[in-house]
């Protein structure tokens, strides 16, 4: 099945673009001085400085997830759930250190319901039996996904948002926001390794490690992403949706409401 974001050659591999060489995402800052993706067992664990960089190793890490087929990516699911839930107290302290916004007791709450998050489970294809014959609908993964992180809750945006998208079978690079871009990072890099540890597949999770608004035009941009996913203010939410790429997006989530004392 071809993969919804992608071109698929004769061979049913995913293609690249043009030429025989890596593609890489244009800017107003010029490319990001890397012409290559990184080799195998790089060592990164998902957290780069080079947009290019990750989106290559992504797109290594989802061709090797597809080879696992629904199996791997319901394990990739069950290592992640297993890291968040071992480490819900340090990365919720570690977050609100760095970003200063929030209360402890609800980052450690939103970290502490990631294993309610559905995965797998939720793939249901869709089959019509007719006259005619039979239809089947089945769900494909688009391959890499560039995606946006809110500085309010960065690690239960980027778990939630890894569990969602590995389920339906994507690598993913974020662009964290700044003021919780070492959170972002402490939590790819723990996930990575574990899903390493078990499978091999060492850059499934990609974070851009000083992310920028450079970062994100070239994440926009690249080849190799397919769809963004965006969590974050109007500013973002509209660069996304005028990048030429899909994009899901949700703007802000926290308005003001006023509930009338006679409401029942």
């Amino acid at each position: 099945m071809a993969d919804l974001g992608r071109p698929v050659s004769s061979a049913g591999v995913p293609a690249t673009g043009a030429g025989s060489g890596p593609q890489t995402a244009s800017s107003p800052g010029g490319d990001c001085g890397c012409h290559s993706g990184p080799k195998a067992g790089a060592g990164h664990f998902g957290v780069f400085d080079c947009v290019n960089t990750a989106a290559h190793a992504a797109q290594d890490s989802f061709l090797q997830l597809k080879n696992l087929g629904l199996e791997g990516r319901s394990k990739v699911i069950e290592i992640v759930k297993s890291v968040c839930a071992a480490n819900t107290e340090s990365w919720g302290r570690f977050e609100l250190k760095e970003t200063g916004i929030g209360r402890l007791d609800h980052k450690v709450a939103k970290l502490e319901i990631m294993d309610k998050v559905p995965g797998v489970e939720w793939l249901q294809p869709y089959a019509l039996s007719g006259d005619n014959g039979i239809t089947l609908e089945e769900y494909a993964p688009f391959g890499v996904v560039g995606a946006i992180l809110p500085v309010t809750h960065s690690v239960p945006t980027l778990t939630g948002n890894v569990i969602n998208m590995v389920a339906a079978g994507n690598a993913v690079v974020f662009n964290p926001h700044p003021g919780g871009a070492k959170s972002a990072a402490l939590a790819a890099r723990e996930y990575n390794r574990a899903i390493a540890k078990e499978l091999g597949i060492e850059n499934l999770i990609c974070v851009i490690e000083n992310p920028t608004l450079e970062s994100f035009e070239q994440i926009s941009k690249h080849d190799l992403i397919a769809i963004m996913v965006i969590t974050g203010g109007p500013a973002v939410v509209k660069a996304a949706m005028t990048s030429g790429k899909r994009a899901i997006c949700a703007g802000p989530g926290n308005p003001v409401v006023v509930v009338d004392e006679t409401a029942d």
